[in-house]
């Protein structure tokens, strides 16, 4: 039995800290900070609790959580056509969290009414939650570039620094091993479904052999697609405009030093004359010369 138990140990362990991971991202703008050790330590204790009364066990699920979360976002109330909203956050409170866990201990209680919902309808709710789910997911928008032309290609950042071939690549190797860790699952190995988790590592290590460090930094990057273009046209606007200022003072620096001389002041004989025959005793000469500093 230590086997299994290992094996679950690490498929639980994974399954409650990717999911974690991805709730507490920089671009959720959570204020609260993140609890992965208190997560897993109670998680842990429900679990023990959970087998001694016989009842499942549950950990973080990834697709539920991230609807809850896009469920709380706050954003601005666009008025001007064509506005796109800003996002400002997420509602962080207790309550809707308790309100599911009252009602799934509520729903105990209404087996006799839930059996008559058809279990299309439920796999349909799971379906929309889990396609609803994929916008934004770099892998998602990667895999649809294989049926798009190149001219009707979005502006996606890492098409900017890597070759389209390459990015080709790449998802060939991820679409792969979804496929056979799909594949195993659906068997009777799906038991050792962890151990393939982990063998995944494994080939993330293979990959900088094929790779360049430059085209898995754009690839495989953990940054979100829309604020590693925020700071790519952050850092081309902050170079346009030292260029800017460099090439002005370039100009400036460029152009000839001129001197201004003042106009030579002419002043006439007779007005000296004059001035000399209305004084009384002897006057000074005064000097018309005038310097001229450059």
């Amino acid at each position: 039995s230590a086997l299994p138990a290992l094996l679950v140990t690490i498929l639980i362990f994974m399954d409650q800290q990717i999911t974690g991971v991805i709730i507490n991202r920089k671009e959720n703008k959570l204020r609260k900070g993140a609890g992965y050790h208190l997560d897993l330590f109670w998680v842990g204790l429900l679990m023990g609790a959970c087998s001694f009364m016989g009842l499942p066990w549950y950990v973080a699920a990834t697709v539920i959580s991230i609807a809850h979360i896009d469920g709380l976002k706050m954003e601005t109330e666009t008025s001007a056509p064509g506005e796109q909203p800003q996002f400002l956050g997420v509602r962080e409170q207790r309550f809707t969290g308790f309100v599911v866990f009252i009602l799934t201990g509520v729903s105990v209680f209404l087996a006799p009414v839930l059996k008559y919902i058809p279990m299309a309808v439920l796999y349909g709710v799971f379906l929309y939650m889990g396609v609803a789910s994929l916008n934004g997911i770099q892998f998602w928008d990667r895999c649809k570039l294989f049926l798009m032309p190149s001219k009707h290609q979005p502006d996606y950042i890492y098409l900017r620094h890597v070759p389209l071939r390459r990015v080709h690549l790449f998802t060939l190797v991820q679409v792969i091993c979804l496929s056979v860790l799909w594949i195993l699952k659906s068997t009777v190995a799906a038991i050792i479904f962890p151990i393939m988790i982990l063998a995944l590592i494994l080939v993330r290590k293979m990959l900088d052999l094929v790779f360049t460090q430059h085209d898995l930094a754009w690839l495989d990057d953990i940054l979100p697609e829309k604020d590693k273009k925020k700071e790519e046209d952050k850092k081309k606007k902050k170079m346009k405009s030292k260029d800017q200022d460099r090439n002005s003072v370039d100009e400036v620096s460029s152009q000839p030093k001129t001197c201004t001389r003042p106009a030579p002041v002419k002043i006439s004989m007779e007005l000296i004359e004059t001035q000399k025959n209305g004084s009384q005793g002897p006057s000074r000469e005064r000097s018309s010369n005038r310097s001229c500093t450059c």
